[in-house]
Order: structure tokens, then sequence, then C-alpha cells
């Protein structure tokens, strides 16, 4: 089919670009919105905060391509956690479900990387329900969409909540290298952060090509729907900061100003926008504030920093 053999074309030029922002990007992330944290936070800390998103991702992914998450694929890296809420099989057309087992797997080799280097936690609750995702978009349009969005009705629904995970990932490994002090935690945060970006290269192409397609039953189109994701993300973070864009923007802040496409999400220098943890939280949350769980983790994230921040509030 003509959409397959564009989306190859395509997917392979922004997985090439993706590799080199990996390496690039953290370079310009030594400002002082880090600087904080890394007096606060060893490298030990900084490794294991990540395990909560990988583990999000890990399940999310399993559970739309194959039915079922870590405690059949691999119950050893739950560490005996509790199951995620309302996890299932989405309806996925063939290439889409071969390329969310792929990220899927890829998560597992990821919790298995990080438990390699430190002694990690338990998976946390997870809230990976239609209904949690539903909120999610309620929130990104200012409106109830009707009928509730439903990630694992169809492949492009799930291609557009899968825009929302693997990207906030990428960009709290961007925001966490200046921070770390050793070789290894930067070496195996470079390598994470090379397969998180290549993942959210791939999500973001596929979109890209139906970017003008309209979202049934809601007659919105999928570009439309990145952008309000992006907005959401951007306002939920709450740095006075713009660390997100959809797939198409104004020319101005396209490219070095000349297109307004954004296959790839970055600043005027076309390098990786960083968050720090709080940000992080406070998008996963969904509730803008790192203190205050919610959303994707109902009894909140585990490991010394996001439990730092819940102590704010008991």
């Amino acid at each position: 089919m003509a959409f397959h053999k564009h989306f190859i074309t395509i997917s392979n030029v922004v997985l090439f670009t993706s590799f080199f922002l990996s390496l690039f990007a953290p370079k310009s992330y030594s400002s002082k919105i880090f600087a904080s944290a890394a007096s606060y936070f060893s490298d030990k800390d900084l490794l294991e905060f990540p395990l909560n998103l990988e583990y999000l991702e890990a399940e999310f992914f399993l559970f739309g391509s194959l039915g079922y998450g870590l405690d059949i694929a691999s119950p050893d890296l739950a560490q005996g956690g509790p199951s995620p809420i309302g996890g299932r099989l989405a309806q996925l057309d063939p290439l889409t479900k071969d390329i969310i087992l792929q990220f899927g797997l890829q998560e597992v080799g990821h919790l298995r990387a990080i438990k390699s280097t430190v002694k990690g936690f338990p998976r946390p609750l997870l809230n990976i329900s239609s209904q949690v995702f539903a909120t999610i978009m309620n929130k990104a349009f200012g409106r109830p969409l009707n009928p509730p969005f439903d990630p694992y009705a169809n492949s492009i629904n799930y291609l557009l909540v899968t825009y929302v995970i693997p990207y906030v990932g990428l960009t709290g490994y961007v925001g966490a290298n200046p921070m770390l002090q050793n070789t290894t935690s930067k070496q195996l945060v470079a390598g994470l952060l090379g397969v998180e970006s290549g993942q959210d290269a791939v999500t973001r192409a596929l979109l890209y090509e139906r970017k003008h397609e309209l979202v049934a039953p809601y007659a919105i189109t999928v570009a439309e729907f990145t952008d309000r994701i992006s907005k959401l993300r951007d306002r939920l973070g709450n740095a006075g900061l713009k660390e997100d864009e959809g797939l198409v923007v104004p020319k101005d802040e396209g490219s070095e100003g000349k297109v307004s496409g954004n296959v790839l999400s970055a600043n005027t220098n076309s390098l990786s926008y960083g968050r720090t943890p709080q940000q992080i939280l406070r998008i996963v949350y969904g509730t803008g504030s790192e203190s205050i769980p919610g959303g994707f983790y109902p009894e909140g994230a585990h490991g010394r920093i996001a439990q730092s921040y819940n102590n704010l509030h008991p």
C-alpha cells in the first residue's frame, strides 16, 4: 500500500535524524533550570526515576499489542507491584500492531537495563484505562469529547495516545543527562534516550503522514490533536517555557523558519527539549503539581525523587 511505502521512507529519515539529536541535545542543557536538582539528587536517584515511565510504556505497549503486560511477559521485572488498571488489547492494523509490539519489548529491555545498574523498585500502580486517556483528551481540548476518546478502539486513536507518552520520557532523559556525574550513568541514559527518541520519531512520522485526516467521529484533524496534546503538556509542566510542539507549527517556528511541517519537536537550533523530574511528574500526574498524584499514577510514582515531592502533601 502507498501508506506503507511512504512510511518506510519517512521513518528511516526521521530515525536517522533522531539518533543525532540524541547525541547532541544534552550539550545544550547545562542551564540553571536543572542546577538545583543536580545538587540534590544522586545518579542512583536520577536513574531510578525513569523506571516510572518505563513501567508505564511497557504496560501500555504490551497490553495494546498482546492484550497482557509484564505479569505474563516478564513478571520478574514487575517485582510484585500491583497490576495495571484498565489495560486491554487494542484494535490495531497489522503494521501498527507490529510497531507497538516492538516498542513494548524495547521497554522490557529498558527496565532490565536500568535494574542491572541500580536496585530500582517494584512497578507502581498504573492507570492505563480508556477513562484516563479520555480525561487527558478532554483537558487538551478544554471540553468533553463525545463520545469519550477510546485509545484502544483503532490504530489512529492508539497512535494519538502513543504520542502522549514516549516524548515525555525523551525530554526527561535529555533533562537528566547534564545532572549525571559518572560515565556509566551517562552511557546508560544516552542509550535509553536514543531508543525513546526513535519511538517518538516513528510515532510522529506515522501521524504526520495522516496529519490532515479527520479523527472519527470528532471531525478534528490528527494535526490538531497533536497540537492540543503538546500545549497541554506545556501547561501541565508549568515551566513558563515552550518545550513541546505538534506536527504542524507556524512557519516562523519551523526548522530555520522555513517550513511549517514539524515531524520532530525541537528548539530553534533543532535540539531536543529537556524537562526536570518536577515537570515530568506534573505532566504524568495530570494535575500540574509534582506533589499531587493522579492520572497514570493514582497512588504516585516511586523512587526517592518522586517520593520527595509526594511528601510535600502527605
